[in-house]
């Protein structure tokens, strides 16, 4: 019997009606008691789906709440920087540690630096060899 209600429970979490999930399970919304109308919510919804859209759209729920986290950390870095240009006073001090948010978070996701490819063309190759070939007859 105990195994039995263990599934029974695993599966009322699991559930798939659409009534018994939140909005924002559903899709209908990125944040609770948020009308979307703000420029820090369009920016923070921009930055997220940029976000998943480089990690794929097919994301863990964690990996997906790491996401957010860090486009939230975006948008506050962007609105103390806007203070900073603006000659407003500005905490140094909050900058740094959201700046330093941002570079674990993005640690976490995976988000890197991704190399130039300088691998020469086959064509750029065989001209050099050629090159180096007329260089030695001469």
């Amino acid at each position: 019997m105990a195994g039995r209600s263990a599934v029974v429970r695993k599966s009322r979490v699991r559930t798939n009606n659409s009534k018994a999930r939140s909005a924002i399970t559903n899709g209908h919304g990125l944040l609770p008691s948020t009308d979307g109308h703000t420029a820090q919510y369009r920016r923070f919804k921009d930055i997220t789906n940029q976000l998943v859209i480089d990690l794929g759209s097919d994301l863990a729920e964690a990996r997906l709440q790491l996401v957010r986290r860090f486009s939230a950390c975006c948008v506050m870095a962007e609105m103390i920087e806007a203070r900073m240009v603006s000659g407003e006073q500005y905490d140094a001090d909050e900058h740094a540690k959201m700046v330093s948010s941002l570079c674990r978070l993005a640690l976490k996701l995976g988000i890197d630096r991704v190399p130039k490819n300088c691998t020469p063309s086959l064509q750029q190759y065989l001209d050099a060899k050629a090159y180096e070939v007329q260089e030695a007859d001469e």
